[in-house]
């Protein structure tokens, strides 16, 4: 059995700083617990790239109104983002030739410096959107090489317990991101102070994973490994494997109806978690009235929830060998539950813990769905071809960021109105809450009246009608009239000139809005609905008896490999 390792495998001799800093590879499968510790920092560098890249959408309208951005603007950014994120993915395929944890490692240490120095500084909402777009474009990178990173370092009998740990990268950045700024927005109420402290988190974890990150060599991640006992036939295995063969034609090998067609059902499933981390804060204040304090905290148990779920779900899923059972389940529950969502939208009145019971059922069933997913995704690929796990990775990666892009593109064309209500929205219902006595006050009296007390405030003849106007509206006397009209008076000419120029408009809005954001949520309900059926693209057993046989017959082919090495 004595071989030669190929030469792509082999770690070259030379400076330990280089070899710590650069190259990574490991010649031999890790013992369970430095394998545990590799999956930990790739969960970890998946948490904070997505608390980066989450956490505009936590001070989404103040950013919107320093930078006087209209709403479509504001949305348009992230489809640039998503867009950009989309082809990135594709340059993360090459991740198979270059390796992962570079990637992974590096990356961090980008997005952490934009995040904490330069976004918060952004001298205009162009620059703003164009850092937005960098951070994207490494986000899209590292959506390819973490879960890369996760299939090699887990067998296909973890693989949904694995995968439900690393899909915890968006759900707990999410959720991160909610506590944080849920606890520290009413002492840290500028938008900028988010930033700094995601970036210094940020830095953080890019300083472990620069130098604990490891990966494993191209002979042994290129190998299926459906078991922990499969451990010393794939080493046996990879002394005398020519990966590069196995490389050819990457992308012909992956553009497969099961392999688009799954990817693209996942995407449209998601709709509405995406739409959930950009504007959730903006749909809770403009149309419910919640602070964003308020906002935040009830993407806190959203989050929460989705958390825990795909933890479970992972380890049910792995211990009943089987995944498709628990996406059609997931996708009907988070079918139904998105409908009673957006039959809030009409009940304006609706109570921060009626939305917190509504949205925390909805993640649940949500998770159950996405973590069988994604391992049975990542099973698929490696049927495939296993030294192609990240040109796979990478379809999935590309196919989720053009369609999440196209979705957001399209969702101002659905709910028009929101610029009014995320720009002028906040302060006409302040002032007018304010000065709600005054305008009363004001309404009272012929306009024909105002203009002249604007113009000639000691016009006797016009002072004398307007307490007259106000004594009988309010049913008061003239010296209580004549208070009234002092106080109105009294009342600051911007204001009243922003009350004037907004206060129609956002009405208006305010009116539309809930009826439009009801037909987006419908398109969030058809795409779960179209995942359903594409779920029978996929591989994988429905029944875990069956299942359960194809695993001791793997076992048993096996055991007579080894058998035949051994005599070899």
């Amino acid at each position: 059995m004595a071989a030669v390792l190929p030469a792509e495998t082999r770690q070259e001799p030379g400076n330990p700083v280089y070899r710590m800093l650069w190259q990574r590879r490991l010649d031999h499968y890790p013992d369970t617990a430095r394998r545990m510790g590799y999956l930990a920092i790739v969960v970890a560098a998946t948490i904070v790239l997505y608390y980066e890249l989450y956490v505009p959408g936590a001070v989404a309208p103040a950013i919107i109104a320093q930078y006087h951005m209209t709403f479509p603007y504001y949305v348009y950014i992230s489809v640039v983002g998503n867009a950009v994120g989309a082809f990135s993915s594709l340059v993360a395929g090459l991740a198979d030739r270059w390796g992962r944890a570079n990637l992974v490692a590096y990356g961090l240490g980008i997005t952490a410096l934009l995040v904490l120095f330069g976004l918060p500084n952004a001298s205009t909402k162009l620059m703003f959107a164009v850092l937005f777009v960098i951070v994207g474009f490494v986000e899209g990178i590292i959506l390819v090489a973490t879960p890369a990173l996760v299939r090699d370092f887990s067998p296909q009998l973890g693989r949904a317990s694995a995968m439900g740990f690393w899909t915890l990268g968006p759900v707990v950045g999410s959720l991160v991101l909610s506590e944080v700024s849920s606890h520290t927005l009413g002492s840290m109420p500028a938008w900028q102070d988010q930033f700094t402290i995601c970036g210094i988190v940020g830095l953080a974890v890019f300083v472990i994973a620069l130098f604990t990150l490891r990966e494993l060599s191209p002979n042994l991640r290129d190998q299926l490994m459906v078991s922990m006992r499969d451990r010393a036939l794939v080493e046996a295995k990879a002394a005398g494997i020519d990966t590069r063969q196995s490389r050819e034609n990457p992308w012909r090998q992956m553009m497969r109806v099961g392999i688009v067609g799954s990817a693209f059902a996942i995407s449209v499933f998601l709709i509405i978690y995406y739409t959930a981390v950009g504007f959730f804060t903006v749909y809770f204040t403009t149309i419910f009235g919640f602070t964003l304090a308020q906002a935040n905290g009830i993407g806190n148990w959203f989050w929460s929830f989705n958390a825990g779920a795909l933890i479970v779900v992972g380890i049910v899923s792995d211990r009943l060998r089987v995944r498709k059972p628990f996406m059609v389940f997931g996708a009907v529950g988070a079918i139904v539950m998105t409908i009673v969502f957006l039959s809030r939208t009409s009940q304006p009145h609706t109570s921060y813990y009626t939305f917190v019971w509504i949205i925390s059922v909805l993640a649940v069933f949500m998770a159950i769905a996405y973590a069988p997913w994604m391992a049975g995704f990542t099973e698929d690929v490696e049927k495939r071809n296993p030294a192609l796990t990240a040109t796979g990775l990478a379809v999935w990666g590309w196919v989720i960021r053009a369609v999440v892009a196209v979705s957001i593109f399209i969702l101002p064309f659905v709910v028009t109105s929101m610029t009014p209500l995320v720009q002028s929205g906040t302060q006409v219902q302040t002032l007018a809450a304010k000065y709600s006595t005054q305008l009363a006050t004001i309404a009272a009296v012929d306009p024909a009246t105002l203009a002249t007390l604007s113009t000639q405030p000691t016009d006797q003849a016009a002072g004398a009608k307007a307490v007259g106007e106000i004594a009988a509206a309010f049913h008061v006397d003239v010296r209580a009239a004549t208070q009234r009209l002092l106080a109105a008076a009294a009342v600051p000419a911007a204001d009243l000139t922003f009350l004037r120029t907004h206060a129609a408009e956002v009405q208006d809005a305010s009116q539309s809005a809930p009826g439009q954001w009801h037909s987006w949520w419908w398109v969030c309900v058809g795409g779960e609905t179209v995942f359903i059926p594409l779920i029978f693209l996929m591989g994988g057993r429905w029944s875990p008896r069956r299942a359960r046989t194809d695993l001791d017959e793997h076992e048993r082919q096996v055991a007579e490999e080894m058998e035949a090495l051994a005599k070899s």
